[in-house]
């Protein structure tokens, strides 16, 4: 195993490196050496000044780094780090995703003249911005004397033309995002939006011009470079109205990325005047490393690719949620009871999808089958509990938590913490009566079925040994809480992907394009289109929720016994419909057994964590698209405790009128 480089290996290494990726592995080897064990900035920019300090001493080190940044200088190209490091070569969210994965996958090679290359070789890290911030002025003019010897106050030629090439390829990136269909089509104003992307290459050419002829120092290059960068904000503003946009008509993380990159551009654009025009090369150049080796730990980064582009996206699922999530909140004795009704039709209809389960188990189709037929037979049962304005418990908390979430940008004050308490309150009754009353339909209803198809002659759902597994599987001496928390996953999943489908269908525009479809119109008539169009913008949230959850309740199972993982799912209203139906076979001494009790145990923990699960799920992304800062979360914990000691019954009985909090 090497040893770890020391001051004086590298020193006396550095008159033998005459081929590039002897030079390349050397500045590897200084950065390891400078950055030590990753704990003190300051230790790490004194350990450079020792460096800069020992090529100094001696004529012989300073001439033999002198031929190693002559070689490295010319060697190199640095125009790819300059203007390409950090950004996606195809502007698509998508693809920058498959170069991320590859850059953490794949080794890098030292041996490249593409500077932005060797930048992801040498791995920059946020430490390393640390300690080039903390560099002094003795190690700073160090520096300048080992890079400038002969002109300390100006970029040699070479680098210059680098700089200016790499600012010409930012700027013509930010013209073509600016001037693409789907940035362009979108801003507010349109004609008045994209002049400033008319006028910025005509901006550029005049900085380039003023440069040629007057030099960087100039106060007419200053003044050009001045009017660059007003024309350069004048264009991310007007890319900036898109956003509006996107908030009335749907996001699209596509666009949302292009977005961010065209501001990025404009702050690298910026960062590379600046090294343009600086009077001191050195500081400015390490400034600009800096940057770059922030942006390319963030660009090797895929959790911050993912939390930059989609955060738009939660905010409108977690907003579409809360319209749907407003519905599912009872505030007093009425709405409670009309809730309960709800629940009541909602468990009824469960009732009748216990039995189709129990007749598709029976046809003994292959896994994949059966799975598909028992989603298929859930999204159905869902869709109908939806069309009858009935409720399934399990269905609401990952829409009530982003509607209680939405409360949360009033809790500047007491005022505003109680008033969310009281609606926590609320909820917690409304997901009581809404389980309330699904259990109690979907046990008679099953009861009911069973007894029917005997008086017909017919033998009841369930057999005495499916009856039997029937508790062993919902027991809580199995694995009944895992299997719920699971389905509580689920349930928040269905949630996310009808805030995406609904998303996606107000981005696109379909009802637009339902209500005009040629086809369509031949086939319903004009007004039937119309009300396809209308109601499915009204609708295909829910359709979209019920139909997912499903078929994932249906198929995820048999899709992770095709890996081996085990999971199945455990839904309590139809958990309570399957032991009503075993109950009903194995008959009275049945509910005497421990396996009975033990399933009742399970069933007592399937509903809470179906609920607890999605809800948190949920709410922390409603959490996060609100920005609610760690304060008031200590703050709304601590009012809850209180509520719950002061006056506990007001989380289970509806008050008699609407509290004056929420009128």
């Amino acid at each position: 195993m090497a040893s770890s480089p020391n001051l004086l290996n590298l020193t006396e290494q550095l008159p033998r490196l005459t081929h590039r990726v002897d030079r390349h592995l050397w500045l590897n080897d200084v950065l390891q050496w400078v950055r030590g064990d990753r704990q003190s900035p300051k230790q790490a920019a004194a350990r450079l000044g020792l460096l800069v300090d020992a090529l100094l001493a001696r004529p012989e080190m300073t001439q033999a780094w002198q031929a190693w940044w002559q070689g490295f200088v010319t060697d190199a190209d640095a125009t790819p780090l300059l203007a390409d490091l950090g950004f996606a070569s195809r502007a698509a969210f998508i693809s920058d995703l498959g170069h991320r994965l590859r850059m953490k996958l794949l080794p890098s090679t030292p041996d490249t003249r593409d500077l932005g290359a060797l930048f992801l070789f040498l791995k920059p890290e946020p430490f390393d911005v640390q300690w080039l911030q903390d560099l002094d002025e003795h190690t700073l003019s160090g520096l300048t004397r080992l890079v400038l010897p002969h002109a300390p106050t100006q970029a040699p030629p070479a680098l210059q033309a680098s700089l200016m090439d790499a600012l010409t390829y930012c700027v013509g990136q930010v013209n073509a995002t600016g001037h693409s269909a789907e940035i362009r089509t979108r801003m507010a104003s349109r004609d008045e939006n994209t002049r400033p992307f008319h006028e910025l290459p005509m901006a550029l050419e005049t900085f380039r011009q003023t440069l040629q002829r007057s030099g960087p120092h100039s106060p007419e290059c200053q003044a050009a470079a001045q009017g660059l960068k007003d024309q350069l904000d004048e264009c991310r503003h007007a890319a900036y109205t898109v956003y509006s946009h996107l908030q009335e008509h749907g996001i699209s993380v596509g666009i949302v990325f292009r977005l961010r990159q065209l501001r990025h551009l404009v702050i690298r654009c910026k960062h590379l005047l600046e090294a343009l025009l600086t009077h001191a090369p050195v500081p400015a150049m390490l400034a600009l490393l800096a940057h770059l080796a922030q942006v390319s730990h963030d660009s090797r980064s895929i959790g911050s690719l993912w939390a930059a582009n989609s955060h738009m996206l939660a905010e409108k699922v977690a907003q579409r949620s809360a319209e749907s999530g407003e519905h599912y909140i009872t505030r007093n004795l009425t709405e409670y009871r009309r809730m309960l009704g709800k629940a009541l039709g909602g468990g009824a209809v469960i009732g009748l999808t216990t039995w189709a389960k129990f007749a598709i188990t029976a046809l003994a189709l292959s896994p994949f089958w059966a799975g598909l037929a028992a989603g298929t037979n859930y999204a159905l049962s869902f869709v109908l509990v939806m069309l009858l304005h009935w409720t399934v418990a399990t269905k609401q908390p990952a829409v009530t938590a982003p509607a209680m979430a939405a409360k949360l940008k009033h809790i500047d004050n007491d005022d505003g913490v109680e008033g969310f308490v009281d609606e926590v309150a609320h909820l917690f009754r409304s997901q009581i009566a809404a389980i309330l009353g699904n259990l109690l339909a979907v046990v008679p209803v099953v009861l009911l079925i069973c007894w029917g198809l005997i008086q017909l002659g017919l033998n009841p759902l369930a057999n005495e040994a499916e009856a039997r597994y029937v508790l062993s599987s919902v027991s809580l001496l199995g694995p009944t809480a895992l299997f719920a928390a699971f389905t509580g996953v689920l349930l928040f999943a269905s949630s996310i992907i009808a805030g995406w489908v609904e998303n996606a269908f107000v981005l696109h525009r379909l009802d637009s394009a339902l209500r005009y479809h040629p086809r369509l119109r031949r086939w319903i008539g004009v007004r039937g289109a119309e009300r396809v169009g209308l109601y499915l913008q009204h609708n295909i949230s829910g359709l979209a929720a019920n139909i997912s959850l499903g078929l994932m309740l249906g198929l995820v199972p048999v899709i992770a016994l095709f890996f081996g993982l085990g999971l199945d799912v455990r839904h309590v209203t139809l958990a309570a419909g399957q032991i009503a139906a075993a109950a009903f076979t194995l008959g009275l001494p049945a509910l005497n057994t421990p396996a009975f009790a033990w399933a009742l145990a399970g069933l007592a923990v399937i509903g809470p964590l179906n609920l607890g699960v999605s809800f948190y799920l949920a709410f922390r992304v409603a959490l996060a698209s609100q920005g609610v800062s760690g304060v008031n979360r200590y703050r709304i914990r601590r009012a809850i405790g209180q509520r719950l000691r002061a006056q506990p019954l007001s989380f289970f009985r509806p008050p008699q009128v609407l509290p004056s909090s929420v009128l």
